[in-house]
């Protein structure tokens, strides 16, 4: 069996971690998109023949399909795209959120996910298919107060999975993505030191459910937003 190519972004991050682990234990290529090359270096050790390191910056579109293109260079093809960045910030009322806030939140969670998408998906519509893995938000289903612009950037991720696996799904590409409530990591404890992470969702158990969702046994699904909850 030829080994699946993953694309990880946010590689260096907790859950980015837990993905790429989680793929690597089941023998597939990994290709570790982060903005320090030095940060994957630390956390993964040196580069092998089943694992490429790219420093990219997701906001710029140039590195992203230069990045892409290197994974070609490598692999010859890409078979999953796990698009893991993000980012979560809490803010005052709508009314009051400044631009700033806005665009960093949109540019995180909604904007990289835009620039993987038309880097990747030429290839993988030419190779005959491959499947996206977006990471949206439990919280993003309704309005939540004082995160308004974090619940608006994740939503957006949900409508453009929708979007992305109606206009991909005849094409052989599935595109889905989870909905995690609070994942357990170290900066989630320390920020809620009160708080009983026993019912939060542990990074290793939402890594299983994208391997999932990029495996042939999901074939038959598309534009899921998958609710990955732990006991909460």
């Amino acid at each position: 069996m030829v080994a699946d190519v993953v694309v990880v972004t946010g590689a260096s991050g907790n859950l980015g971690r837990a993905v790429a682990g989680a793929f690597a234990a089941r023998g597939a290529n990994l290709v570790l998109l982060d903005r320090q090359r030095g940060r994957l270096d630390t956390l993964y050790g040196r580069e092998t023949t089943q694992r490429l390191h790219i420093a990219t910056d997701l906001l710029d579109p140039v590195q992203v399909k230069a990045a892409v293109q290197a994974t070609l260079d490598r692999f010859g093809r890409i078979d999953v795209l796990c698009n893991i960045a993000g980012g979560f910030r809490m803010g005052p009322p709508v009314h009051e959120t400044l631009d700033a806030d806005w665009n960093f939140l949109f540019d995180i969670n909604a904007r990289t996910l835009l620039h993987t998408a038309r880097a990747v998906v030429p290839g993988m519509l030419a190779g005959g298919g491959g499947k996206i893995v977006n990471v949206g938000a439990f919280a993003a289903q309704k309005g939540v107060a004082n995160m308004g612009a974090y619940v608006a950037a994740k939503s957006a991720v949900i409508r453009l999975t929708e979007a992305m696996a109606a206009e991909l799904r005849a094409k052989n590409i599935n595109v889905n993505c989870v909905l995690p409530t609070i994942i357990d990591t170290p900066e989630n404890r320390q920020a809620m030191p009160d708080a009983d992470p026993g019912k939060w969702v542990a990074p290793e158990d939402l890594a299983h459910v994208i391997v999932f969702l990029a495996s042939p046994e999901a074939r038959a699904i598309h534009g899921a937003a998958l609710p990955v909850t732990g006991l909460s």
